[in-house]
């Protein structure tokens, strides 16, 4: 399983160790607005954690956990997940971060290392994000990933705006 690092983090395969920090992050609700519109319960964070384990064994990707280097702590989590509902676009680029660490440009450091991980070692054609149109500040993390507004789709049974890279505009940035 691929351990990523970025200057302030390293991103490690989401397992059972990541339990407490994840269920303190997905329990405030600030944090779940604008994902599910709920805290999660423990129950819930176990859950998640068993499917995201069964999606590293299955497809060799999913969900990390950001782990700040300085302090090691659980400071939010991110995904490439495979999207088998969409064969023109299988894989969908997320993130979501514990409130103290909002706008600290962490979201787009981890999304940058997943979005070049995605593009290097999976040969993706193309990522998708979406968030909830309100949901500004990811919209600011897509924007500078270079993610492109496609419009809103139904995703996850509401509207929610997508945004789409290709592997040729990401090599292109990097290029220049």
């Amino acid at each position: 399983m691929t351990i990523l690092s970025t200057e302030r983090l390293r991103l490690e395969p989401i397992d059972d160790r990541h339990f407490d920090g994840l269920q303190a992050m997905n329990s405030q609700s600030e944090v779940m607005r604008f994902i599910s519109g709920q805290p999660e319960t423990p129950a819930q964070t176990r859950h998640m954690i068993e499917l995201v384990k069964g999606r590293w064994a299955q497809y060799g990707f999913s969900w990390w956990a950001f782990i700040e280097k300085e302090t090691e702590r659980l400071v939010g989590a991110g995904c490439i997940q495979y999207l088998g509902r969409d064969p023109a676009n299988p894989h969908e680029i997320g993130w979501r971060l514990v409130p103290d660490r909002w706008g600290m440009g962490l979201a787009s450091e981890a999304a940058h290392a997943m979005a070049a991980w995605a593009f290097d070692h999976l040969a993706a054609p193309t990522l998708v994000a979406v968030r909830l149109p309100e949901n500004t500040q990811s919209a600011k993390v897509m924007d500078r990933l270079g993610l492109r507004y496609r419009g809103v789709e139904t995703w996850y049974e509401r509207p929610h705006a997508v945004h789409e890279l290709t592997r040729a505009d990401w090599r292109a940035q990097q290029a220049s």
